[in-house]
């Protein structure tokens, strides 16, 4: 037996959790909220810092899709790279490279510099939510593991609600450079609690005797394309640009090599094997649709008081903390109601669908008239709704799964869940401006068609046309997110199996 083998082993979950695996939990968490909330962060902040820094819009943005592409691209291989140097030794290197790269980012003497260091620690911050969901696999015993992919859940519901908020704090209140800064003393704490908490496994190294060199040469470039292709999509006109042509295309060739060489490795990065698992498959597809909805959520909001009301996002924080901070409440009650044996987790993520849906519908009757405190019935809904389509999803994907399998499996779930959310974010920007186009197109013609104005009343017209725009198109996402939160309920009774929790509590 290997000695990577033998320390998975020798570290089965018991039956009672340890205070020490406990705050090495807590501190993994801690760095994977900061990773996804420094992303969020730096997108609310970009024309801060452009404006810093000297940069113009089409240069900001590859500053985010740089560090989105390796982030996504860190999610595939940090697995392997853990089973090989110790789950604690990985994680405390990426967290401490995440926090030191994020010191340097502001010191960028120019634009490559800076794209350099963003795409660096991209991949260190991409290689954290990875060895969140190991942990609780690996470290937890059956009864409370639901509580552990709790707090996994809360990268998905809670941390990104508070890049606005953040992003209000860092740049408003302390300045730009704090877009950047306000990882360091969080990372300082996890990587605190990882070194103390987690335990010294032995090193690894006789696995790179089948190390999967060439899925390596594949997988990474191939996946960094397709989402570089993704986020530079909208800006330029997706497959009317070369560039867009030759990434999302050659990126999809790779891919698909990626894939073929994955299925008959030893020891691969992906082990398509697991697809055969009807839950694992359901829930990796289910996840794509929760992830574009979660992310609609979010940016639709945000998006129309900014255009329409000129909201700064420390105004539009509220809106996103009112369902953020009950998360911290919520995640727990619906992890407890998960790990009732008589509970079918199936129709805990059929009600949150639901929910899902019921509240985009609610938001479909946006007017440009609505205010931050129209929004607040419908967060309200996505309270409960949002943790009953993720806890049940992680549920399904990760019972039933031999633990030599579980590392393979969070390779699997974490690089859809940061892909579908790149995906979701291209998909949202095209229908928007499709939309957008064509209210703009009836509402000028319908102008055209009406008698003159007295140049009295045209003051204004403008600005409320553009706010009619904006409502009218707000309101087709908002109906857009609700079919596809109701479609996403069709699946389960036609692929999920049921499925009891690890351990009933008594």
């Amino acid at each position: 037996m290997s000695a990577a083998a033998a320390a998975v082993t020798s570290s089965a979950p018991s039956s009672a959790l340890g205070g020490k695996i406990a705050t090495g939990l807590l501190g993994v968490l801690l760095a994977v909220l900061i990773s996804g909330i420094n992303e969020n962060v730096t997108k609310m902040a970009l024309a801060d810092i452009r404006g810093a820094m000297g940069l113009s819009v089409d240069q900001g943005t590859w500053v985010v899709s740089l560090y989105t592409a390796m982030s996504v691209s860190a999610m595939a291989f940090a697995p392997w790279c853990a089973a090989t140097f110790s789950l604690r030794r990985f994680t405390m290197v990426a967290i401490a490279l995440f926090a030191v790269l994020g010191v340097l980012c502001p010191f960028a003497p120019n634009l490559p510099t800076l794209l350099v260091l963003r795409a660096m620690q991209g991949l260190a911050g991409g290689a954290l939510p990875p060895m969140l969901m190991s942990v609780a696999l690996r470290f937890l015993p059956p009864g409370i593991k639901l509580y552990g992919l709790a707090g996994y859940a809360l990268t998905a519901t809670f941390g990104p609600s508070l890049g606005v908020p953040l992003a209000a704090l860092s740049v408003e209140w302390l300045g730009w450079r704090w877009a950047f800064w306000q990882v360091v003393p969080w990372s300082m704490v996890a990587m605190a609690a990882v070194a103390w908490g987690l335990p010294r496994d032995p090193l690894g190294l006789e696995r790179f005797a089948q190390f999967d060199g060439v899925g390596l040469a594949l997988g990474l470039p191939g996946l960094c394309m397709v989402v570089l292709g993704l986020a530079q999509g909208p800006r330029l006109d997706w497959f009317s640009s070369d560039a867009i042509v030759w990434l999302i295309g050659g990126g999809s060739g790779l891919l698909g090599l990626f894939l073929f060489n994955e299925w008959s490795h030893p020891l691969p990065f992906f082990k398509l094997q697991l697809l055969r698992n009807r839950n694992l498959t359901h829930a990796l597809i289910t996840l794509g649709g929760v992830l574009f909805v979660l992310l609609a959520v979010i940016l639709i909001p945000t998006a129309f008081l900014a255009k329409v009301q000129g909201y700064r996002p420390r105004q539009t924080a509220p809106v996103l903390l009112w369902v953020a901070l009950p998360q911290l409440i919520a995640l727990p009650l619906t992890a407890a109601l998960c790990n009732l044996r008589k509970v079918d987790c199936r129709w805990v993520l059929a009600c949150g669908l639901a929910m899902l849906s019921l509240a985009c519908w609610m938001g479909s009757h946006v007017t440009s008239a609505w205010t931050r405190e129209n929004f607040y019935a419908l967060q309200a809904v996505q309270i409960f709704a949002q943790p009953m389509a993720v806890i049940p999803l992680l549920m399904l994907a990760t019972t039933g799964l031999a633990p030599q399998d579980g590392p393979f499996a969070s390779s699997w779930f974490n690089t859809v869940k940061g892909f579908a959310a790149v995906l979701a974010s291209g998909l949202l920007d095209a229908f928007t401006t499709a939309r957008s186009h064509y209210h703009s197109s009836v509402l000028v013609d319908r102008l055209g068609q009406m008698p003159i104005l007295e140049p009295d009343g045209q003051l204004g017209l403008g600005t409320r046309l553009h706010a009619q725009v904006t409502a009218l198109t707000s309101s087709d996402l908002y109906l857009l997110v609700a079919a596809i939160a109701a479609g996403l309920i069709v699946l389960i009774p036609l692929v999920a199996t049921r499925i009891y929790p690890p351990r009933a509590p008594s």
